[in-house]
């Protein structure tokens, strides 16, 4: 039996520490080497997201700077050709406003366009008879062609203005109905004129994006605004309904003379479904006459060949 102080042992002990130690000598290089390799990877992984971080910001900036340069160029020009004062019209702002353009630079914008396209339409159409040398058109004649083409380019936008108006009018008008219901159901409820209009922009939605933006737009007027009647108006200029204006009405004299809310908008809940339907029974009486063209154009020839072809065939026959 060996004890631990014998030679033996003391030689065992002595070869596994030397044996250790000369594992450790070789491995212990590699170990500091791979902890080096992780950690100047980690710093390039850094360095790369700090570049791109970078990066992403100027090009943000960038972005947000060159509307900045588009607007201040539109102004340069609009100042030298003296048409700035058309910039303070409240009545073209106000037509932009019901089309959907808020933005600040949207009047600059509109009449750059209507001014440049009118030019540019000019410039195309005397290019074109320059270049058409072998045109048989008089000179009359080609220069009301080039006056009408700058006409159009003058009120082309005007025109894209309008429509884009009118669908998001029909568009808001199909809704509002259902949208001053909700408002009734919200007040009879017990919520209040701020709470209701908040939710009946999360239902209306679905329905009507345009709405209910409007209708978000005039919640948080009433909530940060001290007039309420200030909010109502804005609410109605900026769609443009005479529905809108009768809800502005009818909120601001129940807030003036104490009348029930939700007896105020149930009123004018059924003014504007009667309303709603009554436009469907014009349409819907208005068709008749639409579809006189198409019958003359189209149904009536077929109908023709049917009845008098087969006898045309028979006669043709013999």
């Amino acid at each position: 039996m060996y004890t631990l102080f014998e030679s033996e042992s003391i030689i065992i002990l002595l070869s596994a520490v030397v044996a250790f130690s000369s594992v450790m000598a070789f491995v212990l290089p590699f170990i500091k080497r791979n902890k080096g390799d992780a950690r100047r990877r980690e710093i390039a992984e850094r360095r790369n997201e700090l570049s791109r971080e970078q990066r992403e910001e100027m090009a943000h900036k960038r972005s947000r700077e060159r509307p900045l340069a588009r607007v201040n160029l539109m102004k340069q020009l609009l100042v030298r050709f003296n048409l700035s004062r058309l910039a303070a019209s409240p009545g073209l702002r106000r037509k932009l406003t019901i089309a959907g353009y808020r933005q600040q630079s949207a009047v600059l914008t509109f009449i750059f366009l209507r001014f440049g396209l009118a030019l540019g339409f000019l410039i195309l159409a005397i290019l074109f008879f320059l270049l058409d040398t072998d045109s048989e058109l008089t000179g009359t004649v080609q220069t009301s062609i080039i006056f009408f083409a700058g006409l159009a380019g003058f009120y082309l936008p005007a025109l894209l203005v309008k429509s884009i108006t009118q669908k998001r009018q029909d568009e808001m008008r199909l809704a509002f109905p259902d949208a001053v219901d909700l408002l009734v159901i919200c007040v009879q409820a017990g919520l209040s004129i701020e709470a209701a209009f908040a939710r009946v922009t999360e239902e209306i939605s679905s329905t009507s994006e345009t709405l209910s933006q409007e209708i978000s737009l005039t919640a948080a007027e009433l909530a940060f605004l001290g007039d309420r009647h200030k909010a109502y108006e804005n609410f109605a200029e900026r769609t443009g309904l005479e529905g809108a204006k009768s809800l502005g009405t009818t909120l601001s004299q129940a807030d003036k003379y104490g009348t029930p809310v939700g007896i105020a908008l149930k009123m004018l809940s059924e003014e504007s479904r009667n309303e709603r339907m009554s436009r469907a029974e014009t349409k819907a009486a208005g068709l008749p006459a639409q579809l006189t063209v198409p019958m003359i154009l189209f149904f009536l020839p077929v109908l023709f060949i049917v009845i008098i072809g087969p006898a045309v065939l028979q006669f043709l026959s013999f």
